[in-house]
């Protein structure tokens, strides 16, 4: 299954106007480039306005799966911009149930591990305009995903994409997702997310606290 870039795209926090003239300031109106170096950070010339929710070595890039804009495209009777979703990679043949937390993957001179789901937030809406988008992202695990840099180095539009390490613990972005949004409580699942090392910082407090309240009530 060979992995293409769709789209690669990057681009610095500007103003975004949406809804009745209303403005914010945001990075997810990234531009195509042909081609970026990737630091421990993210992609030079990238970046985050919220840097409480976006951003940091846990999610220096970001991932989204081609063949859910079909998916939406049908569902919507709307053609998303690429990327719609803020992400710099839009990727075939990598969708969520294929790819787990923890997978190394070589990206042109780069490496990247896989680190968690993306949790969506309201950009996306006034991104697209769409207001059921994001609770139909939740629902499916449509997410998309972050990696971190474990190489830094330049990634083109053509790079080739190859998985170099496969995590053994194999708990994959959309049982993760599945787990995180829609089974709260599902104690042995949690265990089984946190027992991957590689998992961001962030997913391992959320989900190590969400264990603590759990095991307060038994």
């Amino acid at each position: 299954m060979t992995i293409e870039i769709k789209n690669f795209s990057i681009g610095l926090p500007k103003k975004m106007t949406y809804g009745k003239n209303e403005e914010m300031v945001t990075g997810i109106r990234k531009q195509a480039v042909e081609e970026a170096f990737l630091t421990k950070d993210g992609f030079s010339g990238d970046g985050v306005a919220d840097l409480k929710h976006h951003g940091g070595p846990d999610r220096a890039v970001c991932v989204y799966p081609y063949e859910h804009y079909s998916l939406w495209q049908n569902e919507f009777l709307v053609q998303f911009p690429l990327p719609a979703f803020g992400e710099n990679l839009t990727l075939t043949n990598m969708e969520e149930k294929d790819v787990c937390i923890g997978d190394v993957y070589r990206i042109g001179d780069a490496v990247i591990q896989i680190t968690q789901g993306r949790v969506p937030c309201s950009t996306i809406t006034k991104r697209t305009n769409n207001p059921h988008l994001l609770k139909m992202m939740v629902q499916t695990g449509f997410t998309g995903y972050l990696a971190r840099v474990l190489k830094e180095g330049t990634v083109r539009k053509d790079s080739t994409i190859s998985l170099e390490e496969r995590n053994p613990n194999q708990v994959s972005i959309l049982e993760a997702n599945e787990i995180y949004f829609k089974r709260p409580r599902d104690i042995e699942g949690i265990q089984r997310i946190l027992a991957v090392e590689e998992l961001a910082d962030e997913w391992k407090d959320m989900l190590k606290e969400r264990l603590t309240k759990l095991a307060a009530r038994h």
